[in-house]
């Protein structure tokens, strides 16, 4: 039998040729698809750390992996948070106000849905997000949005095994993160924290060189070499407690800092504004705010090796953090994931002028060892440092720290709510080392998030209706575009309150009356123009009282005592409805 030869037409192989053609066309495209993936994000969070307390936003102190971050990101010179830790957690894992999310003032529950002091069944977590949108999910650190039970001192001096809670309910795992290492309080030893847990499961310190800041990093590279690579993207959120009193760091990282900061918080406090200008942080026509008045002249302090040892822990302990997320930088880069991995850092809130006293509930008065815990800043001959010293920096270097600005955290006036913001994402960030002055909050992270992992934010959850979110998606500004932002954005904290509004902010003390700055042109908010503009201060006095009344936002006198809490049974974890 003969061989039959194919003959194909003109037309014909036209047509074949055409469909070669797109077919490589669809397969490069899919291929494209393929390459681009959702990244892999990791989120930064510092604990009490003020506006300008980084190299890149204006500091003295030695933080060259985080300005590396900045050179090769961006940052944002008006990133806001809440004024206080907890509420801050609440809005960062739910992208809701704190009073939305249940917790409007700290852990302790007052009786009204605002303020129950855990979060609540109507908001969906960061965590349980991504974990629906096929994330891993992890977290090293501090939680802090949880009840607490104490009894006294007892288990904070190590005297009792009485369990430090009431249920698991509120904890990590429960609200969707795979695994957790960290403490579930607020405030701990970094020697020898309390509440540290591993999954559901308290745990003691395990190194002898047990240094919390560096086992928050230690854990974090971990989770980063476990996950990296595999079969779905990581979500990772690192919360550290530094720089957050106690302050306590190893003697020979504070040495380093004692001679600098004998120059004195005026000298110091002068050059950071003069370095904010000359990088383009802040604007060169805001006046740098007054010293503040309780504060006088560093020529007049008699303790000078006293306070600069205090400055000199605050800065060793902001540097060690530093040293370990540059270890998490680098662990990003060996594993070949670093331009697809969102890197975010910030600070929960402004700078902290809190005085420690020996009565607070949750300062121990001695250590596992037995040695008693010298408390607060009164005796000059005991320095900062160890395990068993207790201080804070105080009034006069949290100044330092917020410069430019004045006020401190619990406070709604930019030293309260202005934190350093930088993010990195290589895939999509390409004007690298820029500064945006575009206006973000906190509430903003959780629809960063959710946009950015292609997730879908539900209206019902495990039964539960959920709000809808409250922010908006920062990754239009990553991308060098303007976001547009035309709703005010508010604050409430302890009766201090603001109200932020393009170039407009409403800002009051409790109990005060309402001021009024244009920030752009004065944001270190010396020049009170409400007298000038009192039809802007009723119309936006009368934006925050329909959004105090939308969020069941109360002030402190109308909220009742707390409620006392009592330990959990046998330890078991519980699910409520």
């Amino acid at each position: 039998m003969r061989n039959k030869r194919l003959v194909i037409s003109p037309g014909l192989g036209v047509r074949i040729a055409a469909a070669i053609i797109l077919l490589g066309t669809i397969s490069n495209c899919l291929a494209d698809v393929a390459s681009v993936q959702r990244p892999n994000i990791v989120l930064i969070l510092a604990d009490d750390l003020g506006y300008s307390d980084l190299g890149c936003f204006g500091s003295e102190i030695s933080t060259p992996n985080l300005d590396r971050l900045a050179s090769s990101g961006m940052r944002l010179t008006q990133f806001y948070t809440t004024p206080r830790c907890c509420p801050t957690r609440a809005s960062l894992l739910t992208g809701l106000y704190p009073q939305q999310a249940g917790i409007g003032a700290m852990m302790e529950d007052q009786g009204v849905p605002g303020y129950r002091g855990e979060l609540n069944q109507n908001c969906i977590t960061i965590a349980e997000e991504l974990r629906r949108a096929d994330y891993h999910t992890l977290m090293v650190g501090k939680w802090h949005v949880c009840h607490v039970h104490f009894n006294g001192k007892a288990q904070l001096n190590r005297e009792s095994d009485e369990p430090f809670w009431e249920n698991k309910n509120g904890w990590p795992l429960q609200r969707g993160f795979e695994d957790f290492y960290g403490t579930i309080h607020g405030v701990c030893s970094y020697y020898d924290p309390f509440s540290l847990v591993r999954g559901n499961t308290p745990v003691k310190p395990e190194p002898t060189n047990f240094y919390y800041t560096d086992i928050i990093s230690d854990r974090a590279v971990e989770d980063i070499d476990r996950h990296a690579g595999g079969d779905k993207p990581f979500f990772l959120y690192v919360a550290y407690t530094a720089p957050h009193w106690p302050l306590q760091a190893p003697d020979t990282d504070i040495a380093k800092y004692r001679q600098r900061y004998l120059a004195g918080w005026d000298v110091i406090r002068t050059n950071r504004y003069q370095r904010q200008i000359e990088l383009g942080i802040i604007d060169k026509n805001w006046p740098l705010s007054p010293r503040d008045p309780r504060v006088g002249p560093w020529s007049g302090v008699r303790d000078k090796e006293w306070e600069a040892n205090r400055m000199a822990t605050y800065a060793a302990m902001v540097e060690r953090m530093d040293h370990g997320i540059g270890r998490i930088l680098g662990e990003l880069k060996t594993k070949g994931i670093e331009e697809n991995t969102l890197v975010i850092f910030f600070s929960d809130n402004g700078a902290c002028a809190e005085i420690l006293d020996p009565a607070w509930y949750d300062i121990p008065s001695r250590t596992r060892s037995g040695q008693t815990v010298k408390v607060g800043n009164s005796n000059h001959s005991v320095f900062a440092g160890p395990e068993d010293v207790w201080q804070s920096y105080g009034v006069p270097w949290a100044n330092v720290s917020d410069t430019p600005f004045q006020l401190y955290k619990h406070f709604t006036h930019e030293g309260g709510i202005a934190t350093p913001f930088i993010v990195r994402w290589p895939a999509k960030i390409k004007h690298v080392g820029t500064l945006s002055r575009q206006i973000g909050h906190v509430t903003d992270i959780m629809p960063t998030l959710v946009d950015v992992a292609e997730a879908k934010h539900p209206d019902n959850y495990n039964g539960h209706a959920i709000l809808p979110l409250e922010g908006q998606s920062l990754r239009p500004i990553f991308e060098d575009k303007v976001r547009e932002h035309p709703n005010p954005i508010f604050w409430e904290h302890e009766g201090n309150r603001a109200v932020r509004l393009s170039q407009w902010k409403l800002v009051a003390l409790h109990g005060k009356d309402w001021e009024l700055y244009d920030v752009n042109a004065d944001r270190t908010e010396l020049q009170n123009l409400a007298p000038k503009y009192p039809e802007k201060v009723k119309e936006m006095s009368a934006l925050y009282d329909a959004w105090a009344k939308r969020c069941g936002v109360l002030p402190p006198e109308q909220l009742p005592r707390p409620r006392p809490t009592t330990p959990a049974r046998n330890g078991v974890v519980e699910h409520s409805d």
